[in-house]
């Protein structure tokens, strides 16, 4: 029997989204809206690297015809990402998201067969921003005198320029951004990591009948601004995924899902049968190909790389995203000898998160669908998907499972 992977570089798009107009960055200085069309991710990182003399050097996906999908969403290939003259080896093409955000559940969720038809909640983008009952709610049931921030803010920003203040006075950080997502950001000495998370939990039930997509433990350590720095135990609490979608179906089918990195977070614990809450890209890497020399017949290995969204995307720091990209690129070799007979893998992204572009949030793109193992053709371009749920639909007739409620296979 075989087995699936999906490796997802979280937020890696690649331009294109047909309703980019639809949605929008704030721009930090001057507070104008500014249209997501014209982002992408991958495009302008691979253009901003040419500009500087130093070509985006990633041959490894660029072999398996990442450039090609690239192709496929916006009519161009970036430079550096050409596909050898031989010719690409892997399944390759471009994904359309059709769920109504551009967040990481509504990735998550379309890819594994579930768009999400519905628009999440979103808090307005004013101070503050939160309603009054929920802040009152919450300083009650978790004793608290008050909490700082209560506004759209980069994370962190918002650290450097509240952490001080929280630690003197013991009251949260409590933020949010264009996704529908509550943030909270504590000291995880001064303040303490179950003491957040126990918050936390709190605020997860006052948002659900606000239908708030996510609520974030976002701990961190640090004497002063110049010190704070975010941890590894970062813990999302998201409302419920849609039931049977991929995750689930490999488990109804009897296989395990091995979670590596947030997923486990992302599907509110459910239909998790191992998990790895590994942080930073070496430890991702070095789960991804534990759980590859682990994992059984049947079952699915499903990775988020988050540090492209979360340390290089949302702070705008394209230099420090490509140097990612060419780090993720090296260490894909090391999975090949691991991969068996009947494996199928998925290269993709959940959005896009350009980081040439204004403001600081998710960008709206397609992504790239890359498909390669020893059961995946090679040399194929299956074009634009309408939908992510394609994917999921691929990696379920590949694993013979039930057709999930949405998508149809490109294999």
């Amino acid at each position: 029997m075989a087995r699936a992977f999906i490796l997802l570089c979280d937020s890696v798009g690649c331009g294109g989204a047909p309703d980019a107009a639809d949605f929008v960055n704030i721009d930090v200085e001057t507070g104008e809206t500014i249209p997501d069309t014209g982002s992408d991710t991958l495009g302008n990182i691979a253009r901003w690297r040419a500009q500087q003399g130093q070509p985006l050097d990633i041959p490894n996906l660029s072999s398996l015809g990442l450039g090609l999908a690239c192709e496929n969403a916006t009519g161009q290939v970036p430079p550096g990402l050409e596909w050898p003259a031989d010719g690409y080896t892997g399944v390759v093409g471009s994904a359309i998201e059709t769920s109504l955000g551009k967040d990481t559940p509504s990735g998550h969720y379309e890819i594994c067969g579930s768009p999400v038809a519905v628009d999440w909640g979103y808090f307005p983008r004013e101070i503050p921003c939160f309603p009054d009952d929920l802040i009152s709610t919450l300083m009650q049931e978790c004793g608290l005198s008050g909490v700082l921030g209560n506004k759209h803010a980069s994370g962190t920003a918002i650290i450097a320029e509240l952490g001080a203040e929280h630690c003197r006075t013991d009251q949260p950080i409590v933020y949010t951004s264009a996704d529908s997502v509550l943030q909270i950001a504590a000291h995880e000495e001064t303040f303490g990591l179950q003491r957040l998370y126990d918050m936390c939990e709190v605020a997860r039930r006052l948002c659900d009948p606000l239908n708030i997509g996510r609520v974030i433990a976002r701990p961190f350590v640090g004497s002063d601004a110049a010190s704070f720095q975010r941890t590894g135990n970062r813990k999302d609490y998201a409302t419920p995924p849609p039931q049977n979608n991929l995750l689930d179906r490999v488990v109804q089918g009897g296989g395990a899902v091995w979670s590596v990195g947030k997923i486990e977070d992302i599907f509110a614990h459910r239909s998790i049968s191992h998990r790895n809450k590994a942080s930073g890209l070496e430890a991702l890497w070095d789960g991804t190909l534990d759980a590859a020399r682990r994992a059984g017949d049947g079952d699915l290995i499903f990775a988020n790389f988050v540090d492209f969204d979360s340390k290089y995307g949302h702070r705008r720091e394209p230099g420090g995203y490509a140097d990612a990209l060419e780090y993720w690129d090296r260490r894909l070799p090391e999975l090949l000898p691991l991969l068996r007979d009947g494996d199928l893998v998925l290269w993709t992204a959940d959005h896009g998160n350009d980081p040439t572009w204004q403001g600081t949030d998710h960008t709206r793109e397609q992504v790239p669908v890359l498909f390669f193992g020893p059961a995946a053709p090679k040399g194929l371009n299956v074009g634009v998907c309408s939908t992510f749920a394609d994917m999921g639909a691929t990696l379920a007739k590949h694993l013979r499972l039930e057709h999930l409620s949405a998508g149809n296979s490109v294999l």
